[in-house]
């Protein structure tokens, strides 16, 4: 298993130990905060690349005495949202290892369909959206939550730092990901065939010292591995030398009070005609 992707492995994010406490700081009040308000009880939900499970057990609960089905390619991840559900007592899901551009459903088996960051690294979003809508029931909801790199930020930082940002949207490009993909949803959409779209945005904070001081770690620890700046090196982005300059900006960053960082997500409810 790789720890971080390169262009050869396809995920950029990779499934580290570094990546996986982020992952565990979601949950669906926190991530998925724009459909729990079209949950109801008995409902049956896909949860699209639902990785360790952090958001799934909470779809899970909303719908409860529905179903929620969980799916991902990385069977390391189904395990552990299997055992997610199992410590919560989330009795109501069911967890499968598999492609989202194949899923292995019937049509029309869902009342909701969702993801987070999932669609910006799938290089045929065509694909991926058409088994959405294939799954869904007429009428049925699809909600998005996918990242807008241009807009996430670290404050204060010197403009040179800021371009990481730019280093890491070239990164997931690079494996076939669309590192925009948050602003480019309702266009995606359209073009699926889906109607009634409703946009809306928000943002992952880390604004207490605790939250500065993970995200500092995070950060460091996966972009700064030697096997992503290589990768970076090698596809001709950046040089080591201007990683050195990062590394340090971005710990000056951790270290300044009153720093603060952010994620920006672009979201989506559409309805499947």
């Amino acid at each position: 298993m790789p720890d971080a992707a390169t262009p050869e492995t396809g995920y950029t994010m990779g499934y580290n130990e570094e990546f996986r406490q982020l992952l565990d700081r979601r949950s669906a009040a926190t991530h998925a905060a724009h459909l729990l308000p079209h949950l109801q009880p008995g409902m049956r939900v896909l949860d699209l690349g639902c990785g360790p499970g952090t958001i799934s057990v909470g779809l899970a609960e909303a719908v409860a005495p529905g179903e929620l089905h969980g799916i991902d390619l990385e069977e390391s991840q189904v395990a552990m949202a299997r055992a997610a559900a199992e410590a919560g007592g989330h009795g109501n899901t069911t967890f499968h290892v598999g492609d989202a551009t194949e899923l292995p459903f019937e049509d029309g088996e869902f009342d909701v369909v969702h993801c987070h960051a999932v669609l910006m690294h799938i290089p045929d979003t065509a694909a991926a959206l058409a088994e959405v809508r294939r799954v869904l029931k007429p009428g049925g909801l699809f909600a998005a939550r996918e990242v807008i790199v241009d807009s996430c930020f670290l404050e204060p930082v010197e403009p040179e730092v800021a371009e990481a940002w730019a280093i890491f949207a070239k990164l997931v490009e690079a494996n076939g990901g669309y590192p925009q993909m948050g602003r480019e949803l309702r266009r995606a959409l359209l073009d699926a065939g889906f109607t009634d779209i409703q946009p809306s945005g928000s943002f992952g904070t880390f604004g207490t010292d605790e939250d500065v001081a993970f995200f500092h770690g995070f950060v460091v620890d996966w972009f700064f591995q030697p096997h992503i700046i290589a990768a970076a090196v090698q596809l001709g982005l950046a040089t080591e030398e201007q990683f050195d300059f990062l590394r340090a900006g971005v710990d000056e960053w951790g270290a300044v009070e009153g720093a603060v960082g952010a994620l920006a997500f672009g979201e989506a409810i559409a309805t499947s005609p």
